[in-house]
C-alpha cells in the first residue's frame, strides 16, 4: 500500500517561500504526481504537476512562482512555493498516480497573511 506523507506547510507572510514535501513509500519511479489545493468553499484544484519523465504543468495562478520536481532516489516530490499570496492560502494535497491506482497523502495547511 502507498502511503503519501506531506510536510512543509505553515504560516508565511505575502511575499513569502514555503518548500512542501511529500514522502511516498515504496519505488514510484514511474508514478505520475501532482500537488493539489483546496481553499475553503472551493474546489480542490490541481496547483502543478510532474510526470515520470520529468515533464511539468502549472495552473496559470501560479506559474513563475511555484517550481514542482521530483527526486526518485528519495520517492519525494517537492513543491517551492515563491512569491506567495494570500489567495494560496489553502489545504494542499499530494497525489499519485501508478498503473491506474491513486493515492492522496493527509494534506497539509499554508497559510498566508497579508
Amino acid at each position: 500500500q502507498v502511503q503519501l506523507v506531506e510536510s512543509g506547510g505553515g504560516l508565511v507572510q505575502a511575499g513569502g517561500s514555503l518548500r512542501l514535501s511529500c514522502a511516498a513509500s515504496g519505488n514510484m519511479n514511474r508514478a505520475y504526481f501532482a500537488w493539489y489545493r483546496q481553499a475553503p468553499g472551493k474546489q480542490r484544484e490541481s496547483v502543478a504537476d510532474v510526470t515520470n519523465s520529468g515533464n511539468t504543468n502549472y495552473v496559470d495562478s501560479v506559474k513563475g512562482r511555484f517550481t514542482i520536481a521530483r527526486d526518485n532516489v528519495k520517492n519525494t516530490v517537492y513543491l517551492q512555493m515563491n512569491s506567495l499570496k494570500p489567495e494560496d492560502t489553502a489545504v494542499y494535497y499530494c497525489f499519485a498516480r501508478l498503473y491506474g491506482l491513486e493515492y492522496w497523502g493527509q494534506g497539509t495547511q499554508v497559510t498566508v497573511s497579508s
